[in-house]
């Protein structure tokens, strides 16, 4: 009877040993399949386990619930490493699919850093640019030549054979009115030569000190020798000048040119001393218009030149200067 409430308390125990054997098997990993179990007649715990209801060994239970490894734990120590294939990746684990083998490509390629620039390309400004650095093509023979001549031409002075040619051809020479082409000035008492306060020296002093004058006959001859009817209007010679005789006759006032005219000392007139400083300056290139003896703004312009040329005061009238140098003093 002593014996009794033993063989009540064994069967409670064998009961406690499946449950920790589920509470193993939930231990153990969900994403390996376990393998499978050996027959039970290999298995001596099982038998262990069976036998616990009637044997008072069941105490050893436990023990047995310990012997029931995971499969992961039972394998060898020593076991050999898992086989991989060519991608590194181990032989059982599955490929990457499509889309990560896309970003594992990308990934691997290099792009260039944002602060890269793409080279310039080339814009229509930049190459206009390149094409004007081009060194310039070489001028013709012709052209050469041509530059040649005006670059000889300046500072030139005509030879005086070629002055005294002029002068041959012109030693009757005797201007006309010509107011449609050459259009006359007006008398204005208060007109002054426009920049002759700037010509320095005693040369322009005639031109700094000039104003027209209104006079009758008698007041010209009582003063001056020579008063000639010159191409329309009547000049009277004062000291190598030739000046406009303003009032002298009211019927003979065509000027084109109110001031000063330099003729030296021959006092040769002063329509045949225009008409050779034009034919001159004509044939040095200077003067295009026609040889008519009138001291209008074509003559006054190549005047201007050839004195510009030669380094002279550019004053744009005929001076003792510039008729020095065209030798015809």
């Amino acid at each position: 009877m002593a014996q009794q409430p033993v063989e009540q308390q064994s069967p409670s125990k064998g009961k406690r040993a499946p449950e920790k054997a589920r509470a193993t098997e939930a231990q153990q990993p969900k994403g390996k399949p376990a393998k499978p179990e050996t027959p039970a007649a290999k298995q001596p715990g099982a038998m262990k386990e069976r036998g616990a209801t009637t044997e008072r060994g069941a105490t050893t239970e436990p023990g047995a619930g310990k012997g029931r490894k995971s499969p992961a734990s039972q394998e060898p120590a020593t076991a050999p490493a898992p086989e991989r294939n060519v991608s590194g990746q181990p032989a059982g684990a599955p490929t990457p699919g499509v889309k990560q083998q896309a970003q594992e490509r990308r990934k691997g390629m290099k792009t260039p850093p944002p602060s890269a620039k793409a080279p310039p390309k080339a814009t229509p400004a930049t190459a206009g640019a390149k094409a004007t650095a081009a060194p310039p093509a070489p001028a013709s023979p012709a052209g050469q030549q041509n530059a040649q001549a005006k670059a000889g031409a300046k500072g030139k002075k005509p030879d005086p054979q070629q002055v005294q040619q002029v002068k041959s051809q012109h030693a009757s020479f005797r201007a006309q009115p010509k107011p449609q082409q050459v259009q006359p000035v007006t008398f204005n008492q208060n007109y002054r030569i426009e920049g002759s306060d700037r010509w320095q020296g005693q040369h322009y002093e005639v031109f700094r000190s000039y104003h027209p004058e209104w006079h009758d006959q008698g007041w010209y001859r009582s003063r001056y020798n020579r008063v000639e009817l010159i191409a329309g209007g009547y000049y009277f010679f004062n000291n190598g000048y030739w000046f406009p005789a303003w009032g002298y006759s009211p019927s003979a006032q065509y000027y084109a040119y109110d001031g000063p005219i330099y003729a030296g000392q021959h006092a040769e007139p002063p329509d045949k001393v225009i008409a050779d400083v034009q034919a001159l300056l004509q044939q040095m290139g200077y003067y295009t218009g026609e040889v008519d003896g009138l001291l209008g703004p074509l003559t006054r312009e190549a005047v201007s030149a050839y004195q510009a040329d030669q380094g002279l005061t550019t004053t744009a009238v005929i001076d003792q200067p510039t008729l020095d140098s065209l030798g015809l003093a």
